[in-house]
């Protein structure tokens, strides 16, 4: 009957993973919007908006008008949503505006005589490779690049570099060049019946141009580098425009607009193509593959020895046969024994019921498209918002597995799961909140934003923990198969192999190796500011990463007892949980690799991030090893029979 139960359950699990490949392949033709579609006319107006200054190199966003460009008579901050402030997003108006399907030619925008502060601003920009963001229509502006090693392939940068350094020809003194000239491209598609368009692309090719005139500059001067009345544009062969004191700039865009056979509903797909889709496909499928090849191997070995455990055990008559034996069954009056510090292990198991709630609602939503990418901080509002309200879970948890261990002091315990893991995770940000204050980066979360998550925090999480718990200690506990020895047995000194430092890391080693490889491209898309939007894929790779720590603590848990080390409980957590450590030390590789940041400021920022991004991964892969422990070693001592 158990084997005819494995069967089912292994042809489920490769059929829920198969479907949602299907469902991942397909993805592309289905969006779910987050905002209504807008329909122009032809000669609407259409405003653009400005983001934030990003940079790979430093991590820390500004607001676009620190840096002195060309200003509207007011400027109109929009509002964000909690995600967009803690993402850095600061949205607001700007001096472009354009006329649906009325092509603009080198119109002038501002003039500005650079001055030493001006001028060094500029620089620092430059030389730390910022890069400037926009948005129109809810579409961000994006930078075309063909592909070296497919012409007909096209990757898009989110926006444009402030500028570029350079040199002139014959001289060895490096120039600041700043990108003063604008091409943009709006791409609409056009209703034959209505003649009306929607915007479904935004683009820009941005030039360095030492604009030129003839006589004093006035309002109405006319530029002798592109002049729209003799049909004059900007094509890059001009002298660049640099950047030092004094030095006069000239602001100036083109507007072109591009007829697309692309629907609304579809605008998105070329934006969140990943660059390299054919690795990612293949990488993805083969961990699948070799996880799944994996899970059924350690599935079979587990039940034919278990099942031969099991038969030879209950086929014995005497004690005196059952004290000659050895294996697992010795240790039934010491495995359920409570183990030391229970009321911090009841602590981090209810956090990690907490975060995992979080997670899995997260990933569906994300993974069925309710969670559009036009909705910016949309992710990390949901995300907060479910971490909150999976507090009653994580409550319910924490005093379910405390009344267990026959605690009574239950109050306790939950108020430690409200605040433990928050807690240190609010210190951490807090530091590093105020380091990105020192940097006056709109990175910096403002008073009343940190308001609002402590208010989250204590007003609704806090209360919900404390309901869960209360509603967990009234249940009744939890009864073990098998009853607990007054004395402790000794436990007989262990092979160097099955000491728990060395049994816990090598628990950790396959957990990791089944996400590694989605966790490049999520890093990728989190400090290379990287389109990221393939939750089909991140959701089976976190349906292997459970099915992997399952395993993986199970197995080297039932080898533990084996070997008649009935300390289990804490071991179970920390055998899947060591996988946050090989993740830490991913990330560390991936700085010094893939990352070209030089601040000390940043780099102190990328690893406190990733500390907290481990401390959650520890979190949740050891709840899964341990409730997975738990259910097994349950299964196993019913299974028997205990004189």
């Amino acid at each position: 009957m158990a084997r005819v139960l494995l069967a089912r359950h292994q042809c489920l699990w490769i059929s829920l993973c198969f479907l949602l490949l299907v469902h991942v392949h397909i993805g592309t033709c289905f969006y779910l919007p987050g905002v209504a579609p807008e329909d122009f006319h032809k000669g609407d107006l259409l405003r653009v908006k400005v983001n934030k200054l990003s940079s790979t190199k430093t991590q820390l966003p500004y607001s676009y008008y620190t840096l002195p460009y060309c200003r509207p008579d007011r400027i109109v901050d929009s509002a964000e949503n909690l995600g967009e402030v803690l993402r850095g997003d600061r949205i607001e108006n700007s001096p472009y505006v354009f006329k649906m399907r009325e092509p603009q030619m080198c119109n002038i925008l501002c003039r500005l005589i650079l001055n030493a502060k001006t001028a060094k601003e500029f620089k620092e920009k430059i030389d730390d490779e910022y890069r400037v963001n926009m948005i129109l229509d809810n579409l961000p502006l994006v930078v075309p690049l063909r592909r070296p090693d497919q012409e007909s392939s096209l990757v898009y940068l989110h926006g444009f570099l402030i500028g570029l350094k350079g040199q002139y020809a014959g001289n060895k003194d490096e120039k600041h060049f700043i990108h003063n000239h604008l091409t943009f491209v709006v791409k609409y598609h056009r209703d034959p019946v209505t003649e009306m368009s929607r915007i479904v692309g935004f683009e820009v090719k941005p030039f360095s141009v030492k604009h030129e005139y003839e006589g004093e500059w006035e309002e109405n001067t006319r530029l002798t580098t592109c002049d729209p009345h003799a049909k004059k544009l900007v094509s890059g062969s001009e002298l660049p425009q640099e950047v030092e004191d004094k030095k006069e700039v000239i602001f100036t865009y083109d507007v072109e607009f591009q007829e697309s056979d692309v629907k609304w509903a579809s605008r998105w797909d070329s934006y969140l193509l990943m660059a390299d889709d054919q690795i990612h496909w293949f990488s993805i499928i083969n961990s699948l593959m070799i996880v799944l090849f994996l899970s059924g191997m350690v599935a079979m070995i587990m039940l034919r020895t278990l099942y031969r455990d099991i038969s030879k055990y209950n086929q014995l008559e005497t004690q005196e046969e059952v004290q000659e034996e050895t294996g697992w069954k010795l240790v039934h009056g010491d495995v359920f024994r409570p183990p030391s510090n229970s009321d911090l292990l009841c602590v981090y198991v209810g956090t990690g019921v907490q975060f995992l709630g979080m997670i899995l609602v997260t990933m569906m939503f994300a993974a069925l498209g309710f969670l559009s990418p036009s909705n910016r901080g949309g992710l990390m509002t949901a995300m907060l918002l479910l971490w909150v309200l999976m507090g009653l879970s994580g409550g319910y948890s924490s005093a379910r597995l405390y009344k267990l261990f026959r605690g009574t002091e239950w109050k306790k315990v939950t108020l430690r799961t409200a605040f433990m893991f928050p807690g240190i995770a609010f210190a951490i940000f807090f530091v590093l909140n105020a380091l990105i204050w020192g940097q006056r980066s709109s990175g910096a979360v403002p008073f009343g934003t940190m308001f609002a998550l402590v208010s989250l925090w204590f007003g609704i999480s806090v209360p919900l923990v404390f309901l869960g718990g209360h509603i967990g200690f009234k249940k009744p506990v939890i009864e073990h198969p098998v009853k607990t020895n007054k004395i402790p047995r000794q436990i007989p000194e262990q092979p160097w192999y099955m000491n728990s430092v060395f049994s816990i890391l090598i628990g950790g080693v396959l957990p990791f190796g089944a996400v590694f490889i989605e966790l490049f491209f999520i890093l990728t898309s989190i400090w290379l500011h990287q389109f990221y939007y393939i939750f089909g894929f991140l959701f089976i790779v976190f349906l292997i990463l459970i099915v992997t720590c399952a395993e993986i603590t199970v197995v080297l848990c039932y080898f533990q007892l084996c070997s008649e080390d009935y300390l289990w409980w804490w071991r179970s957590y920390l055998t899947s949980g060591s996988s946050a450590l090989y993740l830490f030390l991913y990330a560390a590789f991936y700085f010094f690799t893939k990352l070209e940041i030089t601040k000390p400021v940043s780099g102190v920022l990328y690893f406190g991030y990733m500390l907290l991004l481990s401390y959650g991964f520890f979190v949740v892969t050891g709840t899964i090893g341990f409730y997975s422990c738990f259910w097994f070693i349950r299964l196993i001592y019913s299974s028997v029979k205990i004189d």
